[in-house]
């Protein structure tokens, strides 16, 4: 079920999303979305190059903030912007908690802004907004 502009409102909530990060997890979407640089699959190249493990990168997180705005608003909406700041690294072993809430309306063109945060055992991952436009009551 896709959610209609007019039943959201400033402030709503969007729920929490768990999202564990596996070794699995980050090798596998690091290399899926053809980024290749070592720091993303080779644990001993990673630790070489002054990080403490391999982290995901910034394509998964992009993924992921994607994912948890449309799982929110349903398969009718239509993302119509993604800005997202990177902080702590996501590492294997931890989980990365994203949590939203509604911050503007925009009538025109039923467009939402949902301001994104996901925070690990670290501190902050990822800060940003997501612009989503919705379905009317009309349906369109």
């Amino acid at each position: 079920m896709s959610r209609r502009f007019e039943d959201v409102a400033i402030g709503d909530e969007l729920p929490p999303l768990n999202v564990p990060l596996t070794r699995t997890l980050i090798v596998a979407t690091a290399i899926a979305s053809r980024d290749y640089q070592d720091v993303h699959h080779d644990p001993s190249l990673a630790v070489e190059r002054g990080s403490k493990d391999v982290f995901m990168n910034i394509l998964t997180t992009n993924g992921l903030v994607d994912r948890y705005v449309t799982g929110w608003a349903g398969p009718a909406a239509v993302v119509k912007a993604i800005k997202i700041r990177l902080g702590a690294p996501n590492y294997p072993g931890d989980t990365m908690v994203l949590t939203g809430s509604v911050s503007a309306k925009h009538a025109d063109g039923r467009r939402v802004e949902i301001a994104v945060r996901g925070v690990n055992g670290i501190g902050p991952h990822v800060t940003g907004t997501v612009v989503v436009q919705l379905e009317g009551e009309d349906g369109a």
